[in-house]
Protein backbone atom coordinates (compact mmCIF):
# COMPACT_ATOMS: atom_id res chain seq x y z
CA UNK A 1 0.00 0.00 0.00
CA UNK A 2 2.82 2.52 -0.97
CA UNK A 3 0.99 6.18 -1.45
CA UNK A 4 2.18 8.20 -4.41
CA UNK A 5 2.25 12.00 -4.55
CA UNK A 6 0.66 14.42 -2.21
CA UNK A 7 0.10 13.02 1.42
CA UNK A 8 -3.30 13.78 1.88
CA UNK A 9 -4.36 16.87 3.51
CA UNK A 10 -5.00 15.79 6.96
CA UNK A 11 -1.62 14.73 7.29
CA UNK A 12 0.28 17.91 6.57
CA UNK A 13 -0.92 20.45 9.29
CA UNK A 14 1.44 23.30 8.32
CA UNK A 15 0.03 23.75 4.37
CA UNK A 16 -3.43 23.64 5.79
CA UNK A 17 -2.73 26.37 8.15
CA UNK A 18 -1.08 28.78 5.32
CA UNK A 19 -4.01 28.22 2.55
CA UNK A 20 -6.57 29.38 5.05
CA UNK A 21 -4.91 32.08 6.98
CA UNK A 22 -7.28 34.96 6.22
CA UNK A 23 -8.12 38.39 8.40
CA UNK A 24 -10.31 37.66 10.71
CA UNK A 25 -10.06 40.77 13.22
CA UNK A 26 -8.79 42.10 16.14
CA UNK A 27 -6.73 39.79 18.28
CA UNK A 28 -9.56 39.69 22.00
CA UNK A 29 -6.38 39.81 23.97
CA UNK A 30 -5.70 43.20 22.35
CA UNK A 31 -9.36 44.55 22.28
CA UNK A 32 -9.28 43.67 26.41
CA UNK A 33 -6.48 46.08 26.68
CA UNK A 34 -7.33 48.89 24.47
CA UNK A 35 -10.61 48.86 26.67
CA UNK A 36 -8.75 48.69 30.26
CA UNK A 37 -5.82 50.93 29.37
CA UNK A 38 -8.86 52.92 27.86
CA UNK A 39 -10.71 52.88 31.32
CA UNK A 40 -7.49 53.37 32.61
CA UNK A 41 -6.71 56.97 31.25
CA UNK A 42 -10.05 58.30 31.24
CA UNK A 43 -10.01 57.45 35.13
CA UNK A 44 -7.00 59.53 35.46
CA UNK A 45 -8.27 62.03 32.88
CA UNK A 46 -11.39 62.50 35.24
CA UNK A 47 -9.33 62.65 39.04
CA UNK A 48 -7.20 65.45 37.23
CA UNK A 49 -10.06 67.65 35.68
CA UNK A 50 -12.10 67.06 38.87
CA UNK A 51 -8.70 68.16 40.93
CA UNK A 52 -8.56 71.50 38.53
CA UNK A 53 -12.25 71.70 39.06
CA UNK A 54 -11.99 71.49 43.06
CA UNK A 55 -8.87 73.97 43.63
CA UNK A 56 -10.27 76.68 41.50
CA UNK A 57 -13.94 76.76 43.13
CA UNK A 58 -13.28 75.14 47.00
CA UNK A 59 -12.60 77.95 49.18
CA UNK A 60 -9.20 77.15 50.98
CA UNK A 61 -9.06 74.77 54.11
CA UNK A 62 -9.49 76.93 57.69
CA UNK A 63 -6.38 76.08 59.85
CA UNK A 64 -6.36 75.14 63.23
CA UNK A 65 -6.88 77.75 65.74
CA UNK A 66 -3.30 78.28 67.88
CA UNK A 67 -3.39 77.57 71.58
CA UNK A 68 -2.80 80.73 73.96
CA UNK A 69 -0.21 78.52 75.28
CA UNK A 70 1.50 78.22 72.54
CA UNK A 71 1.29 81.49 71.39
CA UNK A 72 2.62 82.50 74.87
CA UNK A 73 5.25 79.85 74.49
CA UNK A 74 6.12 81.19 71.07
CA UNK A 75 6.55 85.23 72.49
CA UNK A 76 8.69 84.11 74.86
CA UNK A 77 11.20 82.50 72.53
CA UNK A 78 11.53 85.40 70.57
CA UNK A 79 11.81 87.77 73.84
CA UNK A 80 8.61 90.08 74.05
CA UNK A 81 6.87 89.56 77.58
CA UNK A 82 3.91 88.08 78.09
CA UNK A 83 1.14 90.46 79.13
CA UNK A 84 0.53 89.93 82.82
CA UNK A 85 4.23 89.44 83.52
Amino acid sequence: MDYEGDPPPSFDPMKNTAKNVEVQGFNPGLIVLIVVGGLLLAFLVGNYLLYMYAQKTLPPKKKKPVSKKKLKRERLKQGVSAPGE
